[in-house]
């Protein structure tokens, strides 16, 4: 059975595994996140980043919560809707967290989803 995602939807980071796109090699960052149901979304705020290079030629990623880690499938957001959703999840959980304004990190961020697979 699939766990209550919830337990971790306020917990300040979560932990992306990519494949390495040159070495092959796990890669592992620490993130911010913010969660819908089985969905976690992410902004980098570079487009180029190794970690959005890596899961564009390997979608398949680990996602570490907590101390539970779960398979999952990334993507680049490219729905006009989903796009809003992603950017304003993050948002509405870390500016009230953050000194620092983050309203242009929010608009011109690139949104990344992954979708987790229920059979982790």
């Amino acid at each position: 059975m699939f766990p209550d995602l919830q337990q971790f939807a306020d917990d300040d980071f979560c932990y992306l595994t990519t494949t390495g796109r040159v070495t092959g090699q796990p890669h592992t960052i620490e993130i911010w996140f913010a969660l819908a149901e089985c969905t976690l979304y992410m902004l980098s705020g570079s487009h180029t980043s190794d970690w959005v290079k890596n899961l564009l030629r390997v979608p398949d990623v680990a996602m570490r919560l907590g101390e539970m880690t779960f398979a999952g499938r990334a993507r680049v957001v490219a729905q006009a809707d989903e796009d809003a959703l992603a950017r304003r999840l993050v948002l509405e959980k870390y500016e009230p967290r953050s000194s620092d304004d983050l309203s242009g990190w929010g608009r011109t961020a690139l949104p990344v989803a992954v979708d987790l697979a229920p059979d982790t």
